[in-house]
Protein backbone atom coordinates (compact mmCIF):
# COMPACT_ATOMS: atom_id res chain seq x y z
CA UNK A 1 0.00 0.00 0.00
CA UNK A 2 1.45 3.13 -1.07
CA UNK A 3 0.86 6.15 1.77
CA UNK A 4 0.42 9.60 1.07
CA UNK A 5 3.01 12.16 3.13
CA UNK A 6 0.09 12.57 6.03
CA UNK A 7 -0.21 9.15 6.52
CA UNK A 8 3.92 8.33 6.63
CA UNK A 9 3.72 11.39 9.39
CA UNK A 10 0.68 9.89 11.25
CA UNK A 11 3.03 6.50 11.33
CA UNK A 12 6.80 8.29 11.96
CA UNK A 13 4.91 10.26 14.77
CA UNK A 14 3.33 6.42 16.19
CA UNK A 15 7.10 5.44 16.35
CA UNK A 16 8.88 8.43 17.73
CA UNK A 17 6.45 10.71 19.21
CA UNK A 18 5.05 13.85 17.82
CA UNK A 19 7.28 16.20 18.73
CA UNK A 20 10.38 14.72 17.18
CA UNK A 21 8.72 14.54 13.51
CA UNK A 22 8.84 17.90 11.69
CA UNK A 23 7.51 19.28 9.01
CA UNK A 24 7.57 22.70 8.99
CA UNK A 25 9.20 24.26 5.83
CA UNK A 26 12.01 25.88 7.93
CA UNK A 27 13.02 22.37 9.20
CA UNK A 28 12.50 20.35 6.42
CA UNK A 29 15.12 23.13 4.51
CA UNK A 30 17.68 23.01 7.24
CA UNK A 31 17.35 19.02 7.90
CA UNK A 32 17.31 18.32 4.49
CA UNK A 33 20.62 19.76 3.09
CA UNK A 34 24.03 19.64 3.96
CA UNK A 35 26.86 22.26 2.63
CA UNK A 36 26.65 21.78 -0.49
CA UNK A 37 24.37 24.56 -2.15
CA UNK A 38 24.00 23.20 -5.97
CA UNK A 39 20.88 20.62 -5.16
CA UNK A 40 18.18 22.53 -3.36
CA UNK A 41 16.31 20.39 -0.37
CA UNK A 42 12.76 18.98 -0.45
CA UNK A 43 12.52 16.52 1.93
CA UNK A 44 8.77 14.90 2.77
CA UNK A 45 9.80 15.59 6.78
CA UNK A 46 12.69 15.03 9.30
CA UNK A 47 12.07 12.04 12.03
CA UNK A 48 14.49 11.97 15.21
CA UNK A 49 14.77 8.70 16.61
CA UNK A 50 15.92 8.99 20.45
CA UNK A 51 16.99 5.02 20.56
CA UNK A 52 18.43 2.14 17.90
CA UNK A 53 14.42 0.34 18.55
CA UNK A 54 12.73 3.53 17.06
CA UNK A 55 15.57 4.00 14.29
CA UNK A 56 14.64 -0.03 13.44
CA UNK A 57 10.81 0.31 13.79
CA UNK A 58 11.41 3.53 11.09
CA UNK A 59 13.33 1.25 8.49
CA UNK A 60 11.01 -1.10 8.70
CA UNK A 61 8.21 1.08 8.03
CA UNK A 62 9.73 2.17 5.36
CA UNK A 63 10.60 -0.67 4.21
CA UNK A 64 7.01 -2.22 4.14
CA UNK A 65 5.97 0.88 2.05
CA UNK A 66 8.88 1.87 0.16
CA UNK A 67 9.36 4.98 2.14
CA UNK A 68 12.98 6.72 0.95
CA UNK A 69 15.06 7.95 4.16
CA UNK A 70 17.99 9.94 3.94
CA UNK A 71 20.64 9.44 7.13
CA UNK A 72 21.53 12.90 8.89
CA UNK A 73 24.34 13.80 11.32
CA UNK A 74 25.69 17.26 11.54
CA UNK A 75 25.00 17.84 7.92
CA UNK A 76 28.28 19.11 7.49
CA UNK A 77 29.39 17.31 4.22
CA UNK A 78 30.46 18.63 1.36
CA UNK A 79 29.64 16.35 -1.41
CA UNK A 80 25.73 16.51 -1.27
CA UNK A 81 25.56 13.25 0.32
CA UNK A 82 22.93 14.41 3.07
CA UNK A 83 20.86 16.06 0.76
CA UNK A 84 17.09 15.20 0.60
CA UNK A 85 15.62 16.64 -2.64
CA UNK A 86 13.01 13.93 -3.68
CA UNK A 87 10.26 13.74 -0.92
CA UNK A 88 12.22 11.68 1.38
CA UNK A 89 12.36 11.20 5.12
CA UNK A 90 15.65 12.82 7.05
CA UNK A 91 16.03 10.75 9.40
CA UNK A 92 18.13 12.72 12.07
CA UNK A 93 20.33 11.22 14.92
CA UNK A 94 20.40 14.54 16.93
CA UNK A 95 18.94 13.00 19.90
CA UNK A 96 20.87 10.10 19.79
CA UNK A 97 24.08 11.85 21.31
CA UNK A 98 24.76 9.64 24.58
CA UNK A 99 28.10 8.09 25.71
CA UNK A 100 27.28 5.30 26.74
CA UNK A 101 31.01 2.97 27.90
CA UNK A 102 34.00 4.14 29.01
CA UNK A 103 36.65 1.71 29.20
CA UNK A 104 40.69 3.71 30.31
CA UNK A 105 41.96 0.37 30.78
CA UNK A 106 41.87 -0.86 26.66
CA UNK A 107 41.55 3.15 26.00
CA UNK A 108 37.97 2.74 24.18
CA UNK A 109 34.68 4.59 24.28
CA UNK A 110 31.15 3.56 22.74
CA UNK A 111 29.36 6.82 22.03
CA UNK A 112 25.72 7.14 19.93
CA UNK A 113 25.79 7.95 16.60
CA UNK A 114 24.46 11.62 17.22
CA UNK A 115 27.62 12.82 19.11
CA UNK A 116 29.27 15.92 18.31
CA UNK A 117 33.02 15.34 17.49
CA UNK A 118 34.25 17.59 20.00
CA UNK A 119 31.99 16.67 22.43
CA UNK A 120 33.91 13.00 22.01
CA UNK A 121 37.26 14.98 22.14
CA UNK A 122 36.32 16.85 25.41
CA UNK A 123 35.44 13.31 26.73
CA UNK A 124 38.48 11.71 25.95
CA UNK A 125 40.81 14.87 26.65
CA UNK A 126 39.32 15.02 30.43
CA UNK A 127 41.09 11.21 30.68
CA UNK A 128 44.24 12.38 29.33
CA UNK A 129 43.05 10.44 26.32
CA UNK A 130 43.01 11.30 22.55
CA UNK A 131 39.91 10.92 20.00
CA UNK A 132 42.25 11.49 17.29
CA UNK A 133 40.47 12.67 14.39
CA UNK A 134 40.26 15.97 14.13
CA UNK A 135 38.82 18.78 11.12
CA UNK A 136 37.27 22.05 11.22
CA UNK A 137 34.03 21.06 11.39
CA UNK A 138 34.38 19.40 14.81
CA UNK A 139 32.09 21.45 16.41
CA UNK A 140 29.16 20.50 14.65
CA UNK A 141 29.05 17.28 12.79
CA UNK A 142 28.39 13.86 13.89
CA UNK A 143 30.47 10.58 15.11
CA UNK A 144 27.23 8.43 12.89
CA UNK A 145 28.36 11.05 9.98
CA UNK A 146 32.04 10.91 10.16
CA UNK A 147 31.80 6.70 9.98
CA UNK A 148 29.90 6.98 7.05
CA UNK A 149 31.75 9.55 5.50
CA UNK A 150 35.53 7.79 6.72
CA UNK A 151 36.51 11.13 7.79
CA UNK A 152 39.90 12.57 7.64
CA UNK A 153 41.12 15.84 8.61
CA UNK A 154 44.42 17.20 10.26
CA UNK A 155 46.04 13.82 12.14
CA UNK A 156 45.49 11.44 9.30
CA UNK A 157 49.55 11.64 8.77
CA UNK A 158 49.78 10.26 12.46
CA UNK A 159 47.09 8.16 13.31
CA UNK A 160 45.05 7.93 10.06
CA UNK A 161 41.47 8.26 8.65
CA UNK A 162 38.39 7.94 10.94
CA UNK A 163 38.11 4.00 9.58
CA UNK A 164 41.20 2.78 11.90
CA UNK A 165 39.29 4.40 15.03
CA UNK A 166 36.74 2.13 14.73
CA UNK A 167 36.67 -1.17 16.87
CA UNK A 168 32.37 -1.90 16.81
CA UNK A 169 29.55 -0.56 15.36
CA UNK A 170 25.79 -1.05 15.75
CA UNK A 171 23.62 -0.31 12.57
CA UNK A 172 20.46 -0.76 11.30
CA UNK A 173 21.00 -1.79 7.78
CA UNK A 174 17.75 -1.60 5.26
CA UNK A 175 16.13 -4.98 6.14
CA UNK A 176 15.31 -3.21 9.35
CA UNK A 177 18.02 -5.63 11.15
CA UNK A 178 20.26 -4.50 14.23
CA UNK A 179 23.89 -5.66 13.17
CA UNK A 180 26.36 -5.47 15.85
CA UNK A 181 29.56 -5.32 14.28
CA UNK A 182 33.03 -6.37 15.52
CA UNK A 183 31.54 -5.51 18.92
CA UNK A 184 34.69 -3.75 20.15
CA UNK A 185 37.10 -6.37 20.05
CA UNK A 186 40.70 -5.71 18.79
CA UNK A 187 41.56 -9.22 17.93
CA UNK A 188 38.59 -11.43 16.05
CA UNK A 189 39.18 -12.94 13.42
CA UNK A 190 36.18 -15.23 12.24
CA UNK A 191 35.66 -14.28 8.02
CA UNK A 192 35.20 -11.03 6.90
CA UNK A 193 34.53 -8.08 8.79
CA UNK A 194 31.26 -6.47 7.92
CA UNK A 195 32.24 -3.18 10.01
CA UNK A 196 34.73 -2.08 7.07
CA UNK A 197 31.15 -2.21 4.65
CA UNK A 198 29.61 0.33 6.35
CA UNK A 199 32.22 2.52 7.14
CA UNK A 200 32.77 5.28 4.00
CA UNK A 201 29.12 3.60 2.38
CA UNK A 202 27.39 7.00 3.39
CA UNK A 203 24.03 5.46 4.05
CA UNK A 204 23.12 3.46 1.15
CA UNK A 205 23.00 0.35 3.60
CA UNK A 206 22.01 1.44 6.99
CA UNK A 207 21.37 3.64 9.58
CA UNK A 208 24.77 3.75 12.01
CA UNK A 209 23.38 4.20 15.64
CA UNK A 210 26.08 3.61 17.77
CA UNK A 211 30.17 3.09 17.78
CA UNK A 212 32.89 1.83 19.68
CA UNK A 213 36.25 4.08 19.10
CA UNK A 214 39.75 3.34 20.05
CA UNK A 215 41.45 6.19 21.75
CA UNK A 216 44.85 6.87 21.96
CA UNK A 217 47.63 8.26 25.03
CA UNK A 218 47.33 12.34 24.59
CA UNK A 219 50.31 13.47 23.19
CA UNK A 220 52.84 16.18 25.24
CA UNK A 221 53.09 19.71 24.13
CA UNK A 222 52.42 20.49 20.07
CA UNK A 223 54.93 22.88 18.45
CA UNK A 224 53.78 24.59 14.84
CA UNK A 225 56.05 25.96 12.42
CA UNK A 226 54.88 28.13 9.55
CA UNK A 227 57.53 28.23 6.50
CA UNK A 228 56.78 30.51 3.35
CA UNK A 229 57.67 27.67 0.61
CA UNK A 230 59.29 28.43 -2.96
CA UNK A 231 56.88 26.47 -5.03
CA UNK A 232 55.12 23.10 -4.51
CA UNK A 233 58.00 21.29 -5.71
CA UNK A 234 59.16 22.30 -2.44
CA UNK A 235 56.48 21.20 -0.53
CA UNK A 236 57.51 17.79 -1.11
CA UNK A 237 61.23 18.51 -0.71
CA UNK A 238 60.48 19.93 3.15
CA UNK A 239 57.94 16.90 3.78
CA UNK A 240 60.89 14.53 3.13
CA UNK A 241 63.12 16.31 5.32
CA UNK A 242 61.02 16.67 8.45
CA UNK A 243 59.33 13.72 7.75
CA UNK A 244 62.89 11.42 8.17
CA UNK A 245 63.50 13.66 11.47
CA UNK A 246 60.71 14.21 13.00
CA UNK A 247 56.89 12.36 13.81
CA UNK A 248 55.03 14.68 12.31
CA UNK A 249 51.06 15.32 13.73
CA UNK A 250 50.13 17.43 10.68
CA UNK A 251 51.74 18.86 7.60
CA UNK A 252 49.29 21.30 5.54
CA UNK A 253 49.64 23.65 3.11
CA UNK A 254 47.80 26.53 1.42
CA UNK A 255 47.99 29.55 -1.67
CA UNK A 256 48.84 32.47 -1.19
CA UNK A 257 45.69 33.87 -2.26
CA UNK A 258 43.64 31.60 0.18
CA UNK A 259 46.02 33.05 2.76
CA UNK A 260 44.90 36.89 1.63
CA UNK A 261 41.57 36.30 2.04
CA UNK A 262 41.73 34.34 5.13
CA UNK A 263 43.98 37.30 6.97
CA UNK A 264 41.43 39.69 4.99
CA UNK A 265 38.19 38.15 7.07
CA UNK A 266 40.14 37.56 10.63
CA UNK A 267 41.54 41.05 10.26
CA UNK A 268 45.11 39.92 10.80
CA UNK A 269 48.59 40.96 9.79
CA UNK A 270 50.71 38.44 7.47
CA UNK A 271 52.19 35.97 9.75
CA UNK A 272 55.93 36.21 8.05
CA UNK A 273 57.87 38.79 6.42
CA UNK A 274 57.96 37.17 3.12
CA UNK A 275 55.62 36.25 0.92
CA UNK A 276 55.68 33.01 -0.98
CA UNK A 277 53.43 31.13 -3.35
CA UNK A 278 52.46 28.26 -0.85
CA UNK A 279 52.51 27.52 2.61
CA UNK A 280 53.32 24.62 4.88
CA UNK A 281 52.09 24.21 8.54
CA UNK A 282 53.53 21.72 10.52
CA UNK A 283 52.80 20.23 13.77
CA UNK A 284 54.70 18.01 16.23
CA UNK A 285 55.32 16.90 19.51
CA UNK A 286 58.13 18.42 21.87
CA UNK A 287 60.34 16.34 22.83
CA UNK A 288 62.34 18.26 25.18
CA UNK A 289 65.43 20.56 25.34
CA UNK A 290 66.94 19.64 22.35
CA UNK A 291 63.74 19.44 19.75
CA UNK A 292 63.91 23.50 19.12
CA UNK A 293 67.78 23.04 17.74
CA UNK A 294 66.93 20.14 16.14
CA UNK A 295 64.06 21.69 14.23
CA UNK A 296 65.68 25.07 13.89
CA UNK A 297 68.82 22.72 11.79
CA UNK A 298 65.56 21.47 9.64
CA UNK A 299 64.65 24.66 8.80
CA UNK A 300 67.90 25.96 8.15
CA UNK A 301 68.96 23.24 5.97
CA UNK A 302 65.35 24.12 3.80
CA UNK A 303 66.73 27.67 3.70
CA UNK A 304 70.55 26.76 2.24
CA UNK A 305 68.19 24.32 -0.88
CA UNK A 306 66.41 27.00 -1.74
CA UNK A 307 62.85 25.49 -1.05
CA UNK A 308 61.99 27.68 2.11
CA UNK A 309 61.82 31.35 2.23
CA UNK A 310 61.11 32.13 5.83
CA UNK A 311 59.33 30.32 8.42
CA UNK A 312 58.17 30.42 12.16
CA UNK A 313 57.99 28.44 15.12
CA UNK A 314 55.36 29.25 17.73
CA UNK A 315 56.79 30.07 21.00
CA UNK A 316 53.58 29.33 22.97
CA UNK A 317 50.47 27.95 22.70
CA UNK A 318 48.27 30.88 21.92
CA UNK A 319 50.71 31.86 18.90
CA UNK A 320 50.15 27.61 17.82
CA UNK A 321 46.22 28.27 17.79
CA UNK A 322 46.83 31.71 15.80
CA UNK A 323 48.66 29.76 13.22
CA UNK A 324 46.36 27.27 13.31
CA UNK A 325 43.85 29.20 12.37
CA UNK A 326 45.28 30.08 9.26
CA UNK A 327 44.59 27.03 7.69
CA UNK A 328 41.14 25.86 9.83
CA UNK A 329 39.60 28.72 8.79
CA UNK A 330 40.32 28.75 4.94
CA UNK A 331 37.38 26.54 4.16
CA UNK A 332 34.75 28.58 5.85
CA UNK A 333 35.95 31.70 4.42
CA UNK A 334 36.02 30.87 0.86
CA UNK A 335 32.32 29.47 1.19
CA UNK A 336 31.45 32.95 0.74
CA UNK A 337 32.32 32.46 -2.88
CA UNK A 338 30.22 29.49 -3.00
CA UNK A 339 33.65 27.54 -4.48
CA UNK A 340 33.58 24.20 -6.68
CA UNK A 341 35.52 21.91 -4.69
CA UNK A 342 37.90 18.83 -6.39
CA UNK A 343 38.57 16.41 -3.25
CA UNK A 344 41.78 14.31 -4.28
CA UNK A 345 43.85 11.38 -3.00
CA UNK A 346 46.93 10.45 -4.47
CA UNK A 347 49.89 8.73 -3.03
CA UNK A 348 52.86 10.84 -2.13
CA UNK A 349 55.27 9.85 -4.34
CA UNK A 350 53.51 11.21 -7.52
CA UNK A 351 51.74 14.48 -6.02
CA UNK A 352 54.52 16.97 -8.00
CA UNK A 353 54.36 15.38 -11.09
CA UNK A 354 50.25 15.46 -10.68
CA UNK A 355 50.12 19.27 -9.40
CA UNK A 356 52.25 20.00 -12.26
CA UNK A 357 49.85 18.08 -15.21
CA UNK A 358 46.47 19.95 -13.24
CA UNK A 359 48.25 23.41 -12.57
CA UNK A 360 48.82 23.19 -16.39
CA UNK A 361 45.02 21.93 -17.00
CA UNK A 362 43.47 24.77 -14.54
CA UNK A 363 45.50 27.75 -16.34
CA UNK A 364 44.17 26.65 -19.00
CA UNK A 365 40.69 26.17 -18.41
CA UNK A 366 40.00 28.17 -15.91
CA UNK A 367 41.12 31.27 -17.48
CA UNK A 368 39.73 34.43 -15.75
CA UNK A 369 39.01 32.56 -12.69
CA UNK A 370 40.16 32.33 -9.16
CA UNK A 371 41.83 29.12 -7.67
CA UNK A 372 42.77 27.69 -4.07
CA UNK A 373 44.52 24.96 -3.40
CA UNK A 374 45.24 24.10 0.06
CA UNK A 375 44.97 20.12 1.86
CA UNK A 376 46.71 18.13 3.72
CA UNK A 377 49.47 17.18 1.75
CA UNK A 378 51.18 15.23 3.97
CA UNK A 379 48.96 12.87 3.30
CA UNK A 380 48.50 13.16 -0.40
CA UNK A 381 44.98 14.87 -0.05
CA UNK A 382 44.86 18.19 -2.20
CA UNK A 383 41.44 20.60 -2.01
CA UNK A 384 41.67 22.29 -5.45
CA UNK A 385 38.88 25.14 -4.63
CA UNK A 386 37.37 27.00 -8.24
CA UNK A 387 35.59 30.60 -6.92
CA UNK A 388 32.91 31.79 -8.30
CA UNK A 389 33.25 34.54 -9.95
CA UNK A 390 30.09 37.19 -8.88
CA UNK A 391 29.30 38.50 -12.23
CA UNK A 392 28.67 34.67 -13.54
CA UNK A 393 25.57 32.55 -13.31
CA UNK A 394 25.61 30.05 -11.80
CA UNK A 395 24.39 27.16 -13.71
CA UNK A 396 27.40 28.40 -16.10
CA UNK A 397 29.96 28.29 -13.45
CA UNK A 398 28.66 24.62 -12.48
CA UNK A 399 28.74 23.66 -16.05
CA UNK A 400 31.96 24.83 -16.23
CA UNK A 401 33.52 23.26 -13.33
CA UNK A 402 31.66 20.01 -14.37
CA UNK A 403 33.56 20.08 -17.56
CA UNK A 404 36.71 20.66 -16.22
CA UNK A 405 36.33 18.25 -13.58
CA UNK A 406 36.60 15.19 -16.08
CA UNK A 407 40.04 16.44 -17.14
CA UNK A 408 40.91 16.39 -13.40
CA UNK A 409 39.83 12.72 -12.80
CA UNK A 410 41.23 11.73 -15.75
CA UNK A 411 44.62 13.06 -14.42
CA UNK A 412 43.82 11.53 -10.91
CA UNK A 413 43.14 8.01 -12.56
CA UNK A 414 46.03 8.33 -14.73
CA UNK A 415 48.17 8.52 -11.40
CA UNK A 416 46.50 5.91 -9.62
CA UNK A 417 44.46 8.18 -7.28
CA UNK A 418 41.04 9.26 -5.71
CA UNK A 419 38.39 11.41 -6.99
CA UNK A 420 37.46 11.62 -3.49
CA UNK A 421 39.93 11.59 -0.27
CA UNK A 422 37.88 12.61 2.63
CA UNK A 423 34.30 14.16 0.99
CA UNK A 424 32.47 11.12 0.26
CA UNK A 425 30.84 10.56 -3.30
CA UNK A 426 27.09 11.64 -2.43
CA UNK A 427 25.42 13.57 -5.11
CA UNK A 428 28.14 15.45 -6.94
CA UNK A 429 30.30 12.90 -7.94
CA UNK A 430 29.09 10.08 -8.52
CA UNK A 431 29.22 10.98 -12.60
CA UNK A 432 33.13 10.87 -11.82
CA UNK A 433 33.47 7.63 -9.72
CA UNK A 434 34.00 5.84 -12.62
CA UNK A 435 37.53 7.56 -12.95
CA UNK A 436 38.72 5.67 -9.48
CA UNK A 437 36.36 2.72 -9.31
CA UNK A 438 36.44 -0.32 -12.15
CA UNK A 439 32.89 -1.31 -13.61
CA UNK A 440 33.45 -4.77 -11.76
CA UNK A 441 33.73 -2.58 -8.20
CA UNK A 442 30.87 -0.65 -9.36
CA UNK A 443 28.54 -3.50 -10.11
CA UNK A 444 30.12 -5.20 -6.48
CA UNK A 445 28.70 -2.38 -4.95
CA UNK A 446 25.58 -2.43 -6.37
CA UNK A 447 25.49 -6.32 -5.09
CA UNK A 448 26.15 -5.11 -1.47
CA UNK A 449 23.71 -2.65 -1.44
CA UNK A 450 21.15 -5.24 -2.88
CA UNK A 451 21.93 -7.67 0.24
CA UNK A 452 21.82 -5.05 2.84
CA UNK A 453 19.17 -2.85 1.08
CA UNK A 454 16.61 -4.93 -0.94
CA UNK A 455 13.95 -2.60 -1.18
CA UNK A 456 16.63 0.48 -2.29
CA UNK A 457 15.26 2.86 0.52
CA UNK A 458 18.59 3.54 2.24
CA UNK A 459 19.59 7.30 0.70
CA UNK A 460 18.91 6.28 -2.72
CA UNK A 461 20.76 7.96 -5.81
CA UNK A 462 23.76 8.36 -3.77
CA UNK A 463 27.27 7.35 -4.63
CA UNK A 464 26.10 5.14 -7.43
CA UNK A 465 22.95 4.91 -9.72
CA UNK A 466 21.36 1.61 -9.61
Amino acid sequence: MTLTNADVIRALRDVSGAAHVLEDDEARARYGMDRTTLVPPAPCCVVRPGSTAQVQAIVRLAREHRIALVPSGGRTGLSGGAVAARGEVVVSLERMNRLLQFNPEERSITVEAGMITAALQQHAAAHGLLYAVDFASAGSSHIGGNIATNAGGIKVIRYGMTRDQVLGLEVVDGRGEVLELNRGLVKNNTGPDLRHLFIGSEGILGIITSATLALRNAPGPLDVMLLAVRDFASIMDVLRVFTRAIRLDAFEFFGHNGLERVLERLQRKAPLGAEAPFYVLLEFEHQGADAPDQVMRLFEQCVQAGWVLDGVLSQTLAQARELWLLRESMSETLARWLPYKNDIGLRIPVLRAFIERAQALVEREYRGLEVVWYGHVGDGNLHLNVLKPETMAGADFAALCERVTHGIAALVRDCGGSISAEHGVGLLKKHILHYTRSPAEIEALRQIKRVFDPAAIMNPGKVFDP
